[in-house]
C-alpha cells in the first residue's frame, strides 16, 4: 500500500519557522549594527550621552546583567555562563520553532531568539552588553536598553497575543 504525498511528513522547516529565522536574523543584524554605530561611530562610551529630546537620549550603559540590568553577572564565569545560557536558549527555540505552523508564535520566538543571540554576542566580544536607548525622560520607563532587549520584549508580547488568539480559535 502506498502513502499519499500528504501523508509523508515534511522534512524541512515550516513557512512559519522560516519567518522566525528571518526575524532572528534581522534582530541580530539591527542590534549589532546599532551597537557598532553607538560605540565606534558616535563614540558613546567616551561621550556618555547624546541629548536628543526631553524624552529620548542615547546614553551609554555597560550592562553586566540580564535584561535591563537585572541579575548582575560578576566576574568572568558569570559572563560566560550568561553567554552560554543565551546561546543554548536560542538553539532550543530554533529547534522548537522548526515545525511550528503558527506564524505569530514563530515570529515571537524568532525575535526572542535574535535578542538572546544579540546580547550573547556582546558578552562574548565585549564581556558585557551595550545598552544605549534611554527613554527615562518619560518618567515611566527608567531603564536604558538596546534593540536586542526590544526584540525580546516584542517577541514575548507576540507570544502572549498568539496564546490569546489560539485560545479563541478553540
Amino acid at each position: 500500500m502506498s502513502m499519499a504525498a500528504s501523508d509523508v511528513p515534511a522534512k524541512g522547516p515550516t513557512r512559519a519557522a522560516l519567518i522566525a529565522y528571518g526575524a532572528a536574523l534581522v534582530a541580530v543584524a539591527l542590534d549589532q549594527a546599532s551597537k557598532y554605530w553607538v560605540v565606534n561611530v558616535l563614540d558613546l562610551p567616551d561621550r556618555f550621552q547624546y541629548h536628543l529630546s526631553q524624552v529620548f537620549n542615547l546614553t551609554m550603559v555597560w550592562n553586566d546583567g540580564v535584561s535591563y540590568g537585572f541579575l548582575k553577572a560578576q566576574g568572568g564565569i558569570g559572563r560566560w555562563a550568561l553567554a552560554l545560557f543565551s546561546f543554548v536558549v536560542a538553539a532550543g527555540i530554533g529547534a522548537w520553532v522548526w515545525r511550528s505552523p503558527r506564524v505569530l508564535l514563530a515570529a515571537g520566538l524568532g525575535l526572542i531568539m535574535g535578542g538572546a543571540i544579540g546580547n550573547a554576542l556582546d558578552r562574548v566580544r565585549l564581556g558585557r552588553v551595550v545598552d544605549f536607548l534611554d527613554f527615562s525622560g518619560t518618567h515611566v520607563f527608567p531603564w536604558v536598553f538596546n534593540i536586542a532587549d526590544s526584540a525580546i520584549t516584542v517577541g514575548v508580547v507576540l507570544l502572549i497575543l498568539d496564546s490569546f488568539l489560539s485560545e479563541r480559535r478553540r
